[in-house]
């Protein structure tokens, strides 16, 4: 069994960083561009307005995922920069990120979660679907794409 440490980090350190720009290369891969255009700041993930975490397995980096509160709705907490690298998938990584993520936006006082994806994601949408997300309208930067999926689930 994988024993997988999930380190609260802030979105601008070296380890995240590092993190963050695999998971646009992959997103790139997948996509063209760049990846992602979605504004982002890394102050919006520090707490108590976000949070952004890091999974370790036996001393390496092995995936990544934060949350930062919705624009327009201080209840919801938005999940952006999930991200599993190739050589962790499948052993419940992006599961443990995901569940913490939650953990941590329920104990900021968030009531919902709500994420985009796209439709070159099989294994993105085949978890967010196992932990209970199910298809919400579009929203966000990408809301009007035609390869955005977007996904919420109640806390």
């Amino acid at each position: 069994m994988t024993t997988i440490e999930l380190r609260t980090t802030r979105f601008d350190d070296p380890v995240a960083r590092t993190l963050v720009a695999a998971a646009l290369a992959d997103l790139g891969a997948r996509y063209g561009g760049s990846g992602d255009e979605t504004p982002v700041h890394p102050d919006e993930f520090a707490p108590p307005a976000g949070n952004f975490l890091v999974a370790w397995v036996d001393g390496v980096p092995a995936g990544c995922g934060g949350w930062r509160t919705l624009a327009d709705d201080d209840a919801v907490a938005e999940i952006k920069r999930m991200y599993t690298a190739p050589e962790w998938r499948g052993r419940g990584v992006a599961s443990a990120v995901l569940r913490a993520i939650e953990e941590s936006a329920r104990e900021a006082g968030k009531k919902r979660t709500v994420l985009e994806t796209g439709d070159r994601q099989p294994e993105a949408i085949a978890l967010y679907r196992r932990l209970g997300y199910e298809r919400i309208p579009n929203f966000g930067f990408y809301k009007d794409s035609p390869d955005c999926l977007s996904f919420g689930r109640l806390l």
